[in-house]
């Protein structure tokens, strides 16, 4: 889930700054390791969580699709540390 966390904290950050390729790229990594996953294995709370990635690529506005990516990255890093 690490590598999740990290592609989305980047996704945050190129839409932040403007970087729309940058982020777009990192919000198809997230994508692609959210598939790998096996969802079995996942709390139920963080199931919802991994079902709005992909919902990340169909906001229209760069900001709210950075604050978004932020977010998720955020609950997704506290779940890595909780160890869930």
């Amino acid at each position: 889930m690490n590598t999740r966390v990290q592609a989305l904290k980047r996704v945050a950050l190129g839409y932040h700054h403007g970087s729309r390729n940058t982020a777009a790229r990192f919000l198809e990594e997230a994508i692609k390791r959210k598939s790998e996953m096996n969802k079995n294995e996942v709390q139920p709370y963080l199931r919802r969580f991994l079902n709005e990635i992909d919902r990340l690529a169909m906001r229209k506005d760069n900001q709210e699709k950075a604050e978004h990516a932020l977010l998720l990255s955020t609950v997704f890093q506290n779940a890595v540390v909780a160890g869930e």
